[in-house]
């Protein structure tokens, strides 16, 4: 019967050994994402990167981001889009996975179903074709935020569309984007994913020969209206979200292109 007992005991233990031992793997593997997330890639142009207003930045190999805990998303995401990453690759579509970089926890996927949003990409799947990687690092939940679906499907990826036609006519631009994030806004899940009522775009070019800088900020609806409607002074854009966006640039130069709406030197046809 002692000797029962005792085997019992030593099993037992062997049992909460084995869980603790994979508990402490599984927290190091995750210190290890966290870490690896927190450090700029080779490719990321850390020269235009905008600045964080939550002290949360994750760099992943497509794109950079700046992740707001309250809001369960990003405040902002940045990618370089170049000629050379256009394709007209079909992946599959891969499931939506929880971010593991983001320190603070980034929201589950669960928290769009049935919330009458679309799981709204920022960085889009249709920006990163290059690659079977590249293309299904987007699926990351710090890459969404919810959208409504006309919206998504609508006056956002007409505009989606349109940087790609720069991208290929200019031979890359850089691209930042994100919902306004402000303290009242409507929420969806248990994690009260927060829903932006306005997007912006904010996108420099710096392979045509001069600098040139063009802001869009959209109500979250869908529109008819031509893109060049929701050109705004990208400095009206820092003004709602509290973004520098570009930090690294001369201020004379920064603040000559962010205060001007002058879409001329982008073509819209």
């Amino acid at each position: 019967m002692r000797k029962r007992t005792l085997y019992s005991l030593i099993a037992i233990g062997l049992v909460i050994a084995i869980f603790g031992y994979e508990y402490v793997l599984k927290q190091q593997e995750h210190t290890e994402i966290i870490e690896l997330g927190s450090s700029p890639k080779i490719n990321t142009n850390e020269f235009f990167l905008p600045t964080s207003t939550t002290g949360q930045v994750i760099h992943h190999d497509g794109y950079s981001l700046s992740y707001s805990e309250p809001h369960e998303q990003a405040e902002w995401v940045a990618y370089e889009l170049k000629k050379s990453h256009l394709s007209n690759s079909n992946f599959i579509r891969p499931y939506f996975e929880i971010d593991q970089a983001v320190k603070t926890g980034a929201a589950h996927w669960r928290n769009y179903k049935n919330s009458g949003y679309d799981r709204g990409h920022l960085c889009p799947a249709g920006d990163r074709k290059y690659s079977q990687s590249a293309h299904d690092e987007t699926f990351l939940t710090s890459n969404i935020c919810p959208q409504d679906h006309g919206f998504n499907s609508g006056i956002w990826n007409t505009l989606e569309q349109k940087v790609r036609y720069w991208a290929s006519k200019y031979d890359g631009v850089f691209v930042v984007t994100g919902g306004v994030l402000t303290n009242d806004l409507k929420t969806i899940g248990e994690e009260h994913v927060a829903v932006p009522d306005q997007f912006y775009k904010v996108l420099i070019d710096v392979n045509s020969g001069k600098i040139k800088m063009i802001g869009f900020l959209i109500p979250h609806q869908n529109s008819k209206e031509p893109l060049y409607k929701f050109v705004v002074p990208i400095d009206s854009i820092e003004k709602l979200t509290g973004i520098d966006f570009f930090p690294q640039l001369d201020d004379t130069i920064e603040t000559k292109l962010e205060a001007s709406a002058d879409y001329k030197d982008w073509s819209f046809k």
